[in-house]
């Protein structure tokens, strides 16, 4: 039987392709104002970029994969790009894109929380196709003006719950703290310290949330004398160790939520006359290549961080071609990796 307009078990059809003149005729300008806009170019008054960027996101419009040229860029934006962590994610990302003709353009906030106003401005003259966010937290209008161009957005390690409407990728931090302090236990422990990054990042926070289930699991009260915050650099961890192992009743093991505190912790050992692990057990976390290199080699949380860049990449490309990740959250498993800085109590 043929199909009516009328008929309710019809296929629907198909949604119209929006075009760029579709859009224009709506904000009652030209194509190539809108393509203006689109593009990042300047020359178009303020008032009517917003009513085109506006229009652009209420309608869907979408830029053709088969119309992004070969040597597309990947905007990627940091926190801070002063370590070895942010080495690692660039690893993993960049892997992705050479094997696709791209490249990576980076941005480094030098510890801000959010890009700087022009930041967005940048970014759309330089056409990315798509943007990842390293611990960094985009304004909703910069959000906007990336969604108005079709421009998809992936949170990398976010610093806080993620945004139902932004994908991210991250790791089972809560698990990694519960590992790290677990092992400390079964090897007699019990005065057991905790050196965490700020509490503004959800990875230390879920870091603590671990160390602090695992001490109630096995019924060891926590102290919060022996829970310290400081940055997450080696002087963070060697600021925090010295005061810890000046207490009077010290601890015998210490957990720091990156490798960094955790070279910060040997050195407080060293200056106190300790060794490590005879007198201190140190558990860093990240499994960054100087852990293995740390004398003793370090026992750490190994987070995949490559593997967390190589998935952004994937993911934010993913958006770029289909509109749709396979999956809105991924969060990749950590592992203890147990060498010579732990050791039983005596």
């Amino acid at each position: 039987m043929t199909a009516t307009p009328h008929d309710p078990y019809a296929a629907p059809r198909p949604r119209p392709e929006v075009t760029l003149a579709h859009i224009a005729k709506l904000a009652g300008v030209s194509a190539p104002t809108v393509s203006k806009v689109i593009n990042g170019h300047p020359g178009v008054a303020a008032g009517t970029r917003r009513k085109v960027e506006e229009l652009v996101q209420e309608h869907g419009w979408r830029r053709r994969p088969d119309a992004v040229d070969s040597s597309a860029v990947v905007e990627v934006v940091f926190e801070s790009l002063d370590s070895l962590w942010a080495l690692e994610l660039i690893r993993g990302m960049d892997e992705v894109v050479q094997d696709r003709g791209m490249i990576l353009g980076l941005t480094d906030m030098r510890g801000r929380r959010s890009p700087h106003s022009s930041w967005i401005d940048q970014v759309l003259a330089r056409r990315p196709l798509g943007v990842i966010a390293v611990s960094a937290d985009l304004s909703e209008r910069q959000r906007a003006r990336l969604a108005s161009r079709s421009i998809p957005l992936v949170a990398l390690d976010p610093r806080g719950e993620p945004d139902h409407r932004v994908p991210s990728v991250g790791a089972t931090n809560w698990n990694g703290g519960l590992a790290a302090t677990r092992h400390l236990l079964e090897l007699g422990h019990r005065r057991i310290a905790m050196i965490n990054g700020p509490d503004t990042l959800m990875c230390c926070r879920a870091r603590l949330d671990g160390y602090r289930a695992a001490l109630d699991s096995a019924g060891v009260p926590a102290d919060p004398g022996l829970v310290r915050t400081g940055p997450l650099y080696v002087e963070g961890g060697r600021t925090q160790a010295q005061a810890l192992l000046a207490l009077a009743d010290p601890p015998t093991a210490i957990f720091a939520a990156n490798d960094l505190q955790a070279l910060g912790v040997y050195q407080a050992a060293h200056r106190a006359g300790l060794r490590v692990p005879e007198d201190l057990s140190v558990v860093g976390f990240d499994d960054l290549p100087l852990a293995q290199w740390a004398d003793p080699p370090m026992t750490t949380v190994r987070q995949p961080l490559q593997k967390m860049g190589t998935c952004a990449a994937e993911m934010v490309l993913a958006l770029a071609s289909r509109g749709a990740p396979v999956e809105d959250r991924v969060e990749l498993a950590t592992r203890l990796e147990v060498r010579s800085s732990t050791a039983p109590l005596l």
